[in-house]
């Protein structure tokens, strides 16, 4: 490797250096940049600043980890992949000069800003805070109304009201998925800052580096625990005993990060009465799997043989933990009801109704004896949708996707109307 390559990365010129990092463009790679960071941790704007041999692998680790995560849930991010254990890959952006900030829980400088709070106040939703790069002025907060006024554009895209509403739900989104992620370690994520950029194609997207300079964590919700940054900037005096604890913090953290990704181990079977409600099933399977859920197509009729549909039931609930129906059936739905009425797993009622005779088609669906809980829907993305919110409270990725889904309904709000608003003269 030479220091005009790196990875097999032909390296050109330099972009960007900062206090942690170095930004190269990638001539052989239109679009796209290598990020390599430095064994080196600062805080105070750069005021704190010493050397921390292995923090560059440490530090690329995590953030590819964190990013593989978002990545997974359908995020659109810089991220593209890790190259060396110190470098990575991304879209090339002009980055938006303002630190997003969500906080879960009151604590750090926003007690200080805001006396009267108490510290461990838990805002819910997630509060937001946004501020200015500069560290001359060791980054001030801004208001949104500052951030219009900067009249900021990069790449073409003006970064006006919508962009920064979009940001500031894409932050939240960030936040509780990570919240989420970091559950299932039993460490709470007390607060966390990002970063976006649009790239060359005008798209703004979550951009730099997500590591243990980027959030609080507390495992177990003991700030005592603390093993993120926070540590470091506390110290009043630093000695290599200190920044050899800040190191190892950042080692569990990474670590903790190895195998996040849930199992896929859950199930939407879909049963219909017949074969020729194929095309309606195929529908459904595919939103499922769109959101990260394995399918599984059959056929049977409740009416015509019964104890074939129970026994196919029974199939399932042995060998399977994580389990929801969907039923298809036309005309007198006994699938639906019959299955509800024989298992404790859900089932979703999807018939295949016929515009002309809709009411018919779905009375039997829904008019169900008492005891059964089975709900219906009429649309194929619905029972996906409704599958996939049972099955995502024991599956944080499911949960994820869900959540991301509404992001993406949000952005194509906001392109539907771009395209079509403007006055139009009588």
């Amino acid at each position: 490797m030479s220091a005009k390559e790196i990875g097999g990365h032909k390296l050109g010129q330099l972009l960007i250096e900062g206090k942690t990092k170095q930004v190269f463009d990638l001539p052989n790679r239109k679009g796209h940049c290598l990020i390599l960071s430095k064994d080196r941790i600062t805080a105070g704007d750069g005021v704190k600043a010493h050397d921390l041999a292995g923090k560059a692998a440490i530090s690329t680790l995590t953030n590819g980890r964190v990013f593989g995560l978002l990545n997974a849930t359908g995020l659109n991010t810089a991220f593209v992949e890790s190259v060396t254990d110190t470098a990575f890959v991304a879209k090339k952006c002009a980055m938006i000069p303002i630190e997003w900030v969500s906080r879960r829980l009151a604590t750090g400088s926003f007690l200080r800003r805001n006396p009267g709070v108490p510290e461990g106040f838990r805002f819910c939703p997630p509060k937001q805070e946004t501020f200015f790069k500069d560290d001359a002025n060791h980054d001030p907060q801004w208001c949104e109304e500052q951030i219009l006024a900067a009249g900021f554009e990069f790449n073409g895209r003006k970064i006006g009201r919508d962009e920064v509403d979009f940001m500031r739900q894409y932050t939240i989104v960030v936040f509780e998925i990570l919240e989420k992620a970091w559950a299932t370690r039993d460490c709470a994520l007390i607060d966390m800052k990002i970063e976006f950029g649009v790239d060359e194609e005008g798209n703004i997207l979550l951009a730099d580096v997500i590591d243990s300079d980027s959030w609080r964590l507390w495992p177990a919700g003991d700030k005592r625990l603390m093993v993120d940054k926070q540590v470091y900037r506390n110290l009043t005096s630093v000695t290599q005993s200190d920044l050899d604890t800040v190191k190892r913090n950042f080692e569990w953290v990474s670590k903790q990060l190895e195998g996040l990704l849930p199992k896929n181990d859950s199930l939407v079977v879909i049963l219909m009465g017949s074969a020729s409600d194929t095309a309606h099933c195929e529908k459904i399977a595919k939103h499922c799997q769109d959101l990260g859920l394995n399918v599984e197509l059959r056929v049977t009729s409740a009416h015509k043989g019964t104890r074939t549909t129970l026994d196919i039931l029974a199939e399932y609930e042995g060998t399977m933990g994580k389990l929801v129906f969907i039923t298809v059936a036309g005309r007198s739905n006994g699938l639906g009801p019959v299955l509800s009425g024989n298992t404790t797993y859900p089932v979703i009622n999807c018939p295949p109704v016929n515009p002309d005779n809709l009411t018919v088609d779905i009375w039997s669906s829904l008019n169900v004896p008492s005891g059964l809980g089975c709900s219906t829907v009429i649309y194929p993305e619905a029972a996906a949708l409704h599958a996939a919110q049972i099955l995502g409270l024991g599956n944080f990725l499911v949960w994820c996707k869900l959540r991301v889904k509404q992001l993406k309904n949000i952005a194509t709000l906001q392109k539907g109307d771009v395209n079509v608003k403007g006055v139009r003269t009588a």
